[in-house]
C-alpha cells in the first residue's frame, strides 16, 4: 500500500488538479474545468492512506453510492490510471469531438477499457462515432442504445 505522502506525490503530478485541505488532515483535489457540477476528483485523502477517486463514469471499479472508488490499496500505476480516467471523464469535449457533434444532441458511451464512443442525433438518425470514424447508423435511439450495450459500452 502506498503511503499518504506517496499518494500525494502522484496526485500532485496532475497539474489540472487543485489541492484543497479539509478537516482532520484530509485533502481533496478539485478539477475546476469539469463540465459537470462534480469537481472533486480525489476526495478525503487521509494521512492513513485511505481516500477516494470519482469513478462514476468509469467501468471496472467498485464504486459507492457517490460514484467514488476507494484507493486505499491501489498501486502507483492503478492510482495514476484511475485519476487520469476520472479527469478525462469530467473534461469538455475535445476539438475533434466538437467538430463531429456541432449543435446536435449527443451522448458519450464508455467501456471497461475506457474507450469512448459518441452517439449523435443527426437528420432523424442516430450515428455512433469512434473518433472521426462513423461506427454505425441506426434508425432509432433504442437501436443505437442496444448496439452500444451489446458491445459492452455504458452511458457516461
Amino acid at each position: 500500500m502506498l503511503t499518504f505522502e506517496e499518494k500525494l506525490v502522484i496526485i500532485e503530478s496532475f497539474p489540472e488538479l487543485e489541492r484543497k485541505n479539509v478537516s482532520l488532515g484530509r485533502v481533496n483535489f478539485h478539477f475546476e474545468d469539469s463540465i459537470y457540477e462534480k469537481k472533486n476528483v480525489v476526495y478525503h485523502l487521509h494521512p492513513n492512506g485511505n481516500g477516494f477517486v470519482y469513478a462514476e463514469f468509469l467501468g471496472g471499479y467498485d464504486i459507492d453510492s457517490k460514484g467514488m472508488v476507494n484507493i486505499r490499496d491501489f498501486s502507483a500505476e492503478e492510482l495514476r490510471t484511475v485519476i487520469r480516467q476520472a479527469i478525462e471523464s469530467l473534461s469538455p469535449n475535445t476539438t475533434l469531438e466538437s467538430a463531429i457533434i456541432e449543435d446536435h444532441e449527443e451522448e458519450r458511451w464508455v467501456n471497461l477499457e475506457n474507450h469512448t464512443l459518441i452517439l449523435v442525433s443527426e437528420d432523424d438518425m442516430w450515428n455512433v462515432y469512434a473518433g472521426l470514424n462513423l461506427d454505425g447508423t441506426f434508425l432509432s435511439y433504442n437501436e443505437a442504445k442496444q448496439y452500444l450495450e451489446e458491445e459492452g459500452f455504458r452511458k457516461r
